[in-house]
């Protein structure tokens, strides 16, 4: 079982970051004893970019970038069954795949439509360089908040392939359940904002929230930490 930092005086409540930069920087300061260490901060696209440059700028580390992405539900896009990494593995939610009764082929569809996307992204925000291998150094994956968690569950395993020395998660939000879901697979998960409930939304964490576009992502990479 991992180490886990939150703030309590957070605990269950909304609207506590004005943005992703801000709670890029309040991440930053319960993570002090990683500036510049051997430490690579990853970021998930497209809410994690502006989360990680802050993070990463004010640690003084380099920063990189793991497109991993959820498969989305064959008739609700904004659901995911599941989450696949770069190199094609996928995790499946079985228990809402049993539920929906999706059937094989919609799957196996839905993996292809992912995996198609996955390559797109990694030409676009990577440029499709090869990921580093990560022996003897520490990773730290940052998103903007945790709902079902499988996108940061892929990208545990994922990174787990790199050989890292640790794995830290640190994202500003994430319901308990999912917390709970994720520690055992880490050294160190860090989340500010723990809620609890049966919904959940990250956007709730935020008094600022949209979604980030592919320009805007580009160009916080182009002007951060990121190594490109």
């Amino acid at each position: 079982m991992g180490t886990f930092i939150e703030d309590m005086s957070l605990r269950d409540r909304l609207r506590v970051f004005a943005d992703r930069r801000d709670a890029g920087r309040q991440l930053a300061k319960v993570l002090l004893k990683y500036r510049n260490t051997n430490t690579i901060v990853m970021a998930i696209p497209a809410g994690g970019v502006p989360v990680a440059a802050e993070l990463a700028t004010a640690l003084h580390l380099p920063a990189d970038l793991v497109i991993v992405r959820k498969i989305q539900m064959p008739d609700n896009p904004e659901a995911g069954i599941g989450a696949m990494s770069p190199d094609g593995e996928m995790i499946l939610n079985v228990s809402w795949v049993a539920r929906l009764h999706i059937t094989k082929d919609e799957i196996i569809a839905q993996k292809q439509k992912t995996l198609d996307t996955i390559q797109k992204r990694e030409q676009t925000f990577r440029k499709k360089r090869p990921y580093h291998n990560m022996r003897e150094r520490t990773v730290i994956l940052v998103d903007d908040g945790l709902a079902s968690g499988y996108t940061m569950l892929v990208a545990v395993d994922f990174m787990r392939s790199l050989d890292p020395l640790k794995v830290v998660i640190a994202v500003p939000t994430a319901s308990n359940t999912t917390v709970d879901m994720l520690l055992p697979k880490v050294e160190e998960l860090v989340c500010l904002n723990v809620r609890r409930g049966n919904y959940f939304a990250v956007a709730d964490a935020y008094r600022n929230w949209y979604d980030l576009g592919d320009e805007e992502v580009l160009s916080i990479i182009g002007a951060g930490p990121f190594q490109v």
